[in-house]
């Protein structure tokens, strides 16, 4: 590992300001998690290191007047996990930082860094894309809003400029009668990375789903969603039929590889699996 420079922001400006005179050359760390064993092993050589443990708006879970749920980027998943907050009202969100690696990792690991690490693979990312979520980034400019279903751009590359940030996540209220699950697939139970992970989201009014969302990761380039499938839900009773329309229909808009976890089709049958699975589920907690 080569040497670098280090910052301390104590401030979300003063982090900004460092970033629009040296972004190029910088990389934001909080858990450090990913960050430390790319740098050890040579996959990134920054000139410096930002570290954002000093600036407290990262860090935050706050609840928005009923309306919501603001998520710092550098929280961590044990916090998202066990946070009172997140599982009331946003368990899956708490399911799939539950997943993350160990209790050790968990510690340490954060939204942020999962997220912008941007693997196809990111537990973290397909409920909170179910559950439509914004990313709040700040920049030079000020800040600005891009819906996380548009936040990945490709493997290991996301919307962020190299003079931006992640602040926080902004995670609107599901509202009555909605209910979501994460599920994933690995080949061991734990410290492993998801073959496929599916995360469903209803809403019911009247006893008709109003909203659908399914997204899907470890199948594209970038984590997705299943529009045709979520459509197929919507302005209708669910029943065990639609959900199983549906869970096909979620096949159709993945787009998986073979690699050594895994073949292509192997993936397309999980998708089917997990995605009725979790509809299923989804469906059960709208009631509860």
């Amino acid at each position: 590992m080569r040497r670098f420079d280090l910052a301390l922001p104590t401030s979300l400006d003063e982090c900004v300001k460092i970033l629009a005179e040296r972004g190029g050359q910088a990389k934001l760390v909080a858990g450090g998690t990913d960050l430390l064993p790319q740098m050890k092993n040579g996959v990134v050589r920054p000139g410096l290191v930002v570290d954002l443990s000093g600036i407290a708006r990262v860090h935050q879970i706050q609840g928005v007047n009923g309306r919501g749920l603001r998520i710092g980027a550098a929280v961590t998943a044990r916090d998202l996990e066990v946070s009172p907050a997140v599982r009331a009202g946003y368990l899956a969100i708490a399911e799939s930082a539950a997943l993350i690696g160990s209790l050790q990792v968990r510690n340490l690991a954060t939204v942020g860094g999962n997220l912008c690490n941007a693997a196809p693979s990111a537990d973290m990312a397909p409920p909170l894309i179910a559950l439509d979520a914004e990313a709040v980034i700040a920049g030079p400019k000020g800040e600005r809003r891009v819906p996380m279903a548009e936040f990945f751009t490709g493997v290991r590359k996301t919307v962020l400029g190299p003079d931006e940030l992640l602040v926080e996540l902004s995670v609107p209220a599901p509202g009555r009668h909605s209910g979501g699950q994460y599920l994933r697939h690995t080949p061991r139970r734990e410290l492993d990375i998801a073959v496929v992970g599916v995360a469903s989201q209803l809403t019911l009014v009247d006893g008709r789903c109003t909203k659908a969302r399914i997204a899907l990761a470890a199948v594209a380039p970038t984590p997705i969603r299943a529009a045709l499938a979520e459509r197929s839900l919507e302005d209708q009773p669910v029943t065990p039929e639609s959900i199983e329309r549906a869970a096909a229909l979620a096949v159709e808009a993945a787009a998986p590889i073979s690699d050594q976890r895994g073949s292509a089709e192997f993936r397309r049958h999980l998708v089917r699996v997990l995605t009725r699975r979790t509809l299923t589920t989804a469906l059960q907690r709208t009631s509860a």
